[in-house]
């Protein structure tokens, strides 16, 4: 009930763009989506995963696709929001309640339904963690009993973390003074910045 409260508050909200929302809303029920409310904007889902959005910003509005790396963007309208880091998202913005195409967007969101049917998704590959251990720390850990465990025990974000710290200091006075610092940490299993977490 609280969904569609929300839901129905975002395009009833005064707004520039309040009849060009509302325009897009009817384009996308005339699809096999479902209509739900996610991060405070309406999202079209189906068999409960996301397809598309429509969003309103200051000076714009438009429909976010999920899966938008998919469509084949026949009127080269799509646009990336953060070149180099959003894989498949893409957005079609529009600057005027009557710039809408109607007919154009319905089919790019009939073809964002059948991507999603079809089961294409972008995959996510996660960067890897491992970073070389410098060999002032490995030297410690081969000499004293126990350390070695102690930071294999560690996750590998803790490792990496103390591994940059004595790696990214300039002078061999610091990296050793550094060491002696995290060492007694590394010990009783704390990682670097627990203190601020």
């Amino acid at each position: 009930m609280e969904r569609e409260k929300s839901l129905e508050a975002y395009y009833e909200r005064e707004h520039p763009f309040k009849e060009g929302i509302s325009k897009l809303r009817m384009i996308a029920n005339q699809t096999a989506s479902d209509e739900t409310f996610k991060w405070n904007f309406p999202v079209y889902t189906v068999k409960g995963k996301n397809v598309f959005g429509i969003c309103r910003f200051k000076n714009h509005f438009g429909v976010w696709f999920f899966n938008g790396s998919f469509l084949s963007d026949p009127k080269n309208v799509l646009r990336n929001a953060q070149e180099g880091k959003t894989k498949g998202m893409r957005h079609w913005n529009f600057e005027g309640n009557s710039s809408i195409d109607s007919e154009g967007v319905l089919a790019y969101m009939e073809e964002a339904i059948s991507n999603e049917i079809q089961g294409l998704k972008i995959t996510v590959t996660k960067k890897s963690t491992s970073i070389a251990i410098p060999e002032l720390l490995e030297n410690a850990l081969q000499d004293k009993a126990g350390l070695r465990d102690a930071y294999d025990a560690l996750t590998p974000y803790k490792q990496k973390e103390y591994c940059e710290y004595i790696s990214e200091a300039k002078q061999e006075k610091t990296k050793i003074r550094r060491l002696e610092k995290i060492l007694p940490m590394i010990e009783v299993g704390k990682g670097l910045n627990d203190a601020y977490r």
